[in-house]
């Protein structure tokens, strides 16, 4: 079952841009993840998927219900942490939590006090006498504090220290046990890498791949750093597949897609004194598929 389905949304400003033609799914029970950098529409994308704003074209269902003709009953089970938190700066943060389970007309007291308690929040302190990272933790709370059916996540750790980040992206795996949904929207590759299934990587406003992680780690992408006995032409490795290539002297390394007997073949010809070859990380993969793109 899919939770999220997004279908050709766009999203214009005129003569700014906004989103794309953008389509995905979000399954049941995964967590995914929404990638790239500043800018490229994800704050866009979620805003219009929770009818903060209007689309221009296009449709958005979460739950199997349209997000514009169903707004007001969908949010009930949803969980939302945008990239940035605004509050009234006078009142108390338990004041504020408890106004906000106010909505959802159910106890919240007992889970306000667990979440608190992991992210370390001070309860009893003013808004306006909390730093901007304790504010973030606020807005955790206050996003987790009904137990939602599925949690929409937008640049969720900026503001925490890495101890903090770490409690809550283990808040965030115990919620996904429990069946809880996530769409979590990031430009901070690691965060994506550790915690989603699937991902989606925008660019200016349009979605340029969809596909799991895994299968963006392993579809034949191999990082190779190779130490050759004598200085090689710079223009060897310019090669078809080759990309983020680097030579220094008679170190040699490269990012490497197709077919692994190719690049083998070549290096073969070499006098080489050693070599590695890796998986390569999330950013690589990121920024080569921006790469091909332009």
């Amino acid at each position: 079952m899919n939770v999220i389905e997004i279908k050709n949304l766009t999203k214009s400003y005129g003569k700014a841009r906004g989103i794309t033609d953008v389509s995905f799914n979000v399954y049941e029970g995964e967590i995914f993840g929404f990638i790239g950098p500043n800018g490229a529409g994800k704050s866009t994308t979620i805003r219009t998927l929770l009818s903060l704003i209007y689309p221009t074209s296009g449709s958005a269902t979460i739950f199997g219900k349209d997000c514009v003709k169903f707004g007001p009953e969908i949010k009930k089970e949803i969980g939302y942490l945008p990239s940035e938190v605004f509050y009234y700066d006078n009142m108390k943060v338990i004041d504020l939590l408890k106004y906000s389970a106010s909505f959802y007309k159910k106890d919240c007291s007992k889970r306000i006090l667990e979440l608190a308690k992991i992210m370390d929040l001070d309860l009893n302190k003013k808004i306006d006498d909390l730093s901007f990272g304790n504010k973030k933790k606020v807005g955790i709370v206050q996003g987790l504090l009904h137990s939602p059916k599925l949690i929409i996540l937008d640049e969720p750790t900026s503001g925490l220290d890495p101890l903090m980040q770490q409690k809550f992206f283990e808040l965030l795996e115990e919620e996904n046990k429990k069946g809880v949904t996530i769409l979590l929207s990031s430009h901070i590759l690691s965060e994506v890498q550790r915690l989603c299934t699937r991902v989606a990587i925008i660019k200016e406003g349009k979605i340029i791949k969809l596909d799991k992680i895994s299968t963006l780690q392993e579809n034949n992408h191999k990082r190779f750093k190779i130490e050759t006995k004598s200085k090689i032409d710079d223009k060897y490795f310019q090669i078809s597949g080759v990309t983020n290539l680097d030579v220094k002297g008679n170190i040699i390394s490269f990012l490497f897609g197709g077919n692994i007997n190719f690049i083998m073949k070549k290096i073969s010809e070499l006098e080489i004194v050693n070599i590695w070859i890796e998986e390569p990380d999330l950013e690589e993969i990121f920024m080569h598929y921006y790469e091909k793109e332009d």
